[in-house]
């Protein structure tokens, strides 16, 4: 402790308050999630990674030059996850940060998407964060840990073409809000992260959607900037060092939030002149990225097949 100018006694904050910790990270086979745990692990933590494509999460995991582990599993199945979550305790020990970042994407308009695509995002996003936190909330409750949940400012102005992603990440954020106050009292602290346009396979050729491509041309020149996935991983893990009630990133974002009540109409106007062309609304709903089509075509294979009309 050191001595402050007044007399006072301050407790200085540990150098490296999250050495030895341990923390999960769903979705981590790639983009912001490898980046993360890969950020965490120089940090000093043990990683526990999650995720869908069992060849590449391992690749990830083998890669960090820490302790870590991978669990291949469907964040959507509660069984699967308790399994893992058992898994980490015994073979890392007790989470201290769990990191609730597996997110998909579908571009298209809202009748033009499968119905079972569209619900996928919702169950991915947001019912797959809600079965992460209710997995590690015991080890979460041991630990007196920290809980992020990864949304977007997706949910400040929802953009039309992206329904499923805007709502998932807006009830990804209000369950988070919910959360908070319900484990606040057992010493486990909630954190929000919003991140904006970000360098994954799920940004790739957002210049080929109208939509999309619009809003990012009519931003301000500083908010049309794409972060890569290394940056925002390294914003990310100073907000979980500090146990952050919000992440931005950028950190400018932090200047938006008194503005949101504006941005639905602002995106609105933005893309009508798009929307009005109609060839944007003829496309069909769409799997953005690698990861999103690694999911669904994982989720497709294990449904079973429709009944023989013989």
């Amino acid at each position: 402790m050191d001595d402050s100018p007044g007399g006072r006694r301050a407790r200085s904050a540990p150098a490296r308050p999250l050495h030895g910790r341990v923390a999960v990270v769903t979705g981590a086979a790639r983009g912001v999630g490898e980046a993360l745990a890969r950020s965490l692990t120089g940090a000093g933590m043990q990683v526990a990674l999650l995720g869908r494509e069992e060849a590449t999460l391992l690749t990830a995991a083998e890669s960090l030059p820490g302790r870590s582990m991978c669990v291949e599993c469907d964040i959507t199945d509660r069984t699967a996850l308790a399994d893992a979550a058992r898994r980490v305790e015994k073979e890392l020990g007790p989470a201290s940060v769990v990191v609730a970042n597996a997110g998909i994407a579908v571009s298209g308009p809202f009748d033009g998407t499968a119905a079972e695509l569209w619900e996928r995002v919702i169950d991915v996003n947001l019912t797959g964060s809600a079965n992460t936190a209710r997995a590690f909330l015991p080890q979460l409750t041991t630990t007196r840990g920290y809980f992020l949940q990864i949304a977007s400012t997706a949910a400040f102005g929802a953009a039309p073409m992206m329904s499923a992603y805007c709502a998932s990440k807006a009830g990804a954020e209000s369950f988070a809000l919910s959360l908070r106050g319900e484990v606040e009292p057992e010493g486990i602290q909630v954190g929000i992260a919003y991140l904006h346009w970000t360098g994954t396979d799920m940004l790739s050729g957002i210049d080929d959607d109208p939509v999309l491509e619009a809003l990012r041309r009519n931003q301000p020149r500083p908010a049309r900037r794409i972060h890569s996935a290394a940056q925002v991983a390294q914003w990310l893990t100073h907000g979980i060092a500090r146990r952050s009630r919000h992440i931005y990133a950028p950190p400018w974002l932090r200047w938006c939030q008194p503005l949101r009540p504006l941005f639905p109409a602002l995106v609105a106007r933005t893309t009508r002149r798009e929307l009005r062309t109609g060839g944007a609304m003829a496309s069909r709903g769409e799997v953005l990225g690698v990861g999103g089509q690694a999911d669904w075509d994982s989720y497709r294979a294990s449904r079973p097949a429709p009944p023989s009309d013989q």
